[in-house]
């Protein structure tokens, strides 16, 4: 028997399991779940998803392109970190800049065949939702994940489904406890023609439920030797693209997963232990959910970069300079100090302070006021003496503070970052310097 081990966070503590797994039961793949919940919660999804592009209507094609680029960085990262494997950020980030057409500084980095193959499994996914899913591409898919450098330690069979069973377990040795037994090697073909039938199906449209769904299915029915998490999120991406019907992808499904991994998997194997789905639905929504709100970080940085260019774009400053204001400008979570700029630019303090010094006396940088050693900078994004935002305040929701402002009579709010709220606490930084950072920005519509 194949044995995929997991760390014991996969099993859940609670006894009173049912010991029939969910694919053991007669006509397993009728779903069932609480309608009345499920409907609340996708509405509060479309909600969301209503803001995040009314949001992105605010930017060009190149800014949602850069955007796409990071999220899809945050997917893979996050995906392979949830099956233990670390990539370099860098490497993904770069290759998937090249990918999309998007300028990136670190281009000539060398990239490993998994990173690549992580890279077009991803964008294959969602940037040709609308191709049908087939075996083929799946083993495809499967072939990209597993290039011969990492089938070399052990032996999977690539680019086919599994020739023998697979138990997920958990516990030390001699302790183990079987969390779920996927379904023998002779019906894996039958039980994914018919889950590819279905997620082709133009009768079931694509939506976040239907993502939830395909999800689990898949999980439950763990065709191939390894690789199958994976796999399962590039298939949940692609549906969601279908329900958006849009290649750019602004939020990052993996990441919020791996913040939550340890419940990801509780509800995975919960539900495979039963006959309803609801919670399994509910959690995959809520994950969404959170999904999008993270990704307001990301478009914000983008939507304030585009305007602190804008602002600026008659100003002439070095390349070297314009590469280190771009990634504070993207959402560098440190002080701009001479000391970090020497680091990050590979240049000595004297020439980081000479680059620093240009910049505030063309009026694109300004020291932090109260600060006498370690001086710290602040991008400027407005050359007016008074502040165009009629009210600042803070507010504090589910346990995270945003910053709220109205602007022309119309509310505003962002998340703040653990680094910025230290700022604020320390008089390092003013609202008003923060209000500028997070919704600069509107000064441009």
């Amino acid at each position: 028997m194949h044995i995929s081990r997991k760390s014991s966070i996969f099993a859940p503590e609670n006894e009173g399991y049912c010991f029939m797994f969910i694919h053991e039961l007669d006509n397993w793949t009728q779903f069932a779940w609480d309608h009345d919940k499920v409907d609340a919660k996708l509405a509060e999804v479309s909600q969301a998803l209503g803001y995040l592009h009314g949001r992105l209507s605010m930017i060009g094609f190149d800014e949602q392109l850069k955007a796409t680029a990071e999220s899809v960085t945050q997917d893979i990262v996050s995906s392979s970190e949830i099956e233990g494997v670390t990539l370099n950020t860098r490497s993904v980030r770069s290759s998937v800049a090249r990918r999309l057409g998007v300028p990136y500084e670190e281009a000539n980095d060398t990239m490993s065949h998994y990173v690549e193959g992580m890279v077009n499994v991803s964008l294959d996914a969602t940037r040709n939702y609308k191709q049908p899913l087939t075996a083929e591409r799946l083993f495809a898919w499967h072939s990209e994940l597993f290039p011969p450098e990492r089938t070399r330690l052990y032996r999977i069979d690539v680019g086919q489904y599994r020739k023998v069973g697979m138990q997920v377990v958990s516990g030390n040795m001699g302790r183990e406890r079987v969390c779920y037994e996927a379904p023998s090697p002779e019906r894996v073909p039958a039980e994914m023609e018919r889950f590819i039938a279905w997620y082709n199906d133009p009768d079931v449209p694509a939506t976040p439920l239907k993502a939830a769904i395909a999800h689990f299915w898949f999980v439950c029915i763990h065709p191939f030797d390894d690789g199958n998490g994976r796999l399962t999120r590039a298939l949940s991406d692609m549906l969601l693209a279908r329900a958006e019907d849009s290649n750019l992808r602004y939020y990052s499904m993996s990441k919020a997963i791996y913040q939550d991994r340890k419940n990801y998997y509780l509800e995975l194997e919960r539900a495979q232990r039963g006959s309803d789905i609801t919670d399994w639905l509910l959690w995959f929504l809520n994950t969404l959910q959170t999904a999008i709100k993270e990704s307001d970080t990301v478009i914000g940085n983008v939507l304030n970069k585009t305007y602190f260019w804008h602002i600026h774009e008659d100003i002439a400053c070095s390349k070297r300079q314009k590469k280190i204001l771009n990634i504070y400008l993207g959402g560098y979570d440190g002080k701009l100090t001479a000391k970090n700029w020497s680091k990050l630019a590979d240049v000595s303090l004297d020439t980081a302070n000479r680059d620093i010094a240009d910049l505030v006396e063309k009026n694109m940088l300004c020291p932090v006021q109260g600060n006498v050693r370690n001086v710290a900078y602040l991008p400027c994004y407005d050359a007016h003496s008074t502040l165009p935002f009629d009210e600042v305040y803070i507010e504090e929701r589910d346990g995270q503070k945003y910053i709220c402002i109205t602007y022309k009579q119309q509310p505003y709010s962002e998340r703040l970052t653990e680094g910025d709220l230290q700022s604020l606490a320390q008089e390092e930084r003013t609202l008003e310097d923060l209000a500028y950072k997070y919704f600069a920005y509107l000064m441009m519509l």
